[in-house]
């Protein structure tokens, strides 16, 4: 006669077999959740905008979601280093605080990893007109 139900050998599902997520994986996630803070003008130290700029004006680029993050991945725990651009006029450590607390929050609900650190790196601050646009935000050259 067949038994039901699970064997008494086997270990539940959720533990026959290995989970690996790749650094990029969780740099993306903590990418997207920085970007969602406000106050955040942009990622990326000044020669990474400067070039990721470039290539997001060439046909087919698009912006880099991971431009200005690195994060190292374990077993269990990752670690976010992040370059932010702030916006004036913004308080830069309540904008710290608050990208903390955001990608804290989406890279373990979405990894299940630990996140033991969170390092924000704020590289400038945008003031009004710094992109030298005409004022209907049109370029001025082409």
């Amino acid at each position: 006669m067949a038994q039901h139900g699970p064997k008494p050998s086997l270990n539940t599902p959720e533990t026959r077999g290995h989970t690996t997520i790749a650094d990029t994986v969780a740099e993306k996630i903590a990418g997207m959740a920085t970007r969602e803070v406000p106050g955040i003008h942009n990622l990326g130290s000044g020669m990474a905008r400067t070039i990721g700029g470039v290539r997001e004006r060439m046909p087919g680029g698009q912006p880099s979601i991971t431009r200005g993050v690195h994060v190292e991945v374990g077993e269990h725990e990752a670690a976010v280093d992040l370059d932010v651009v702030v916006d004036y006029g913004y308080p830069i450590t309540d904008v710290a605080a608050d990208v903390r607390t955001s990608v804290i929050a989406a890279v373990e609900r979405m990894t299940g990893l630990d996140v033991i650190e969170v390092n924000v790196a704020v590289d400038d601050v945008d003031l009004p007109g710094d992109e030298n646009e005409t004022e209907d935000g049109e370029h001025r050259v082409e």
